[in-house]
């Protein structure tokens, strides 16, 4: 068993004001701990991966396939493979939340 505690996950910025650590990874899908900073933007970008995810605490507009669609703290979400997809934090505090990635991802591609 892997345990890992969101507070000892080691937050990287990929992307000015967006971070992302890594908290397990299996054989077939990888969990992401995530925080975005107020007026922090996750570019658009698509992938292979399927991702669902649910936002623990703040709010993000999500930017999918051009339409706007407000997520919430406690709203649950998923992106099909090869969806683009993007986010803006445009509230003022974090948005913090978890996202999990089938098959695993090590790496964004649109990390800059």
């Amino acid at each position: 068993m892997d345990h890992v505690r969101a507070a000892d996950a080691e937050l990287e910025e990929v992307t000015t004001g967006v971070y992302l650590g890594d908290l397990s990874t299996g054989d077939r899908a990888s969990m992401k701990y995530w925080r975005i900073e107020p007026g922090a933007t996750l570019p658009t970008h698509s992938h292979e991966h399927e991702q669902i995810g649910y936002v623990l605490r703040g709010a993000l507009t999500a930017i999918v396939d051009g339409q706007e669609v407000r997520l919430e703290e406690g709203d649950a979400y998923r992106f099909p493979s090869g969806q683009r997809h993007g986010a803006e934090n445009r509230g003022d505090e974090p948005a913090i939340g978890l996202g999990v990635l089938a098959p695993p991802r090590t790496e964004p591609d649109w990390r800059e």
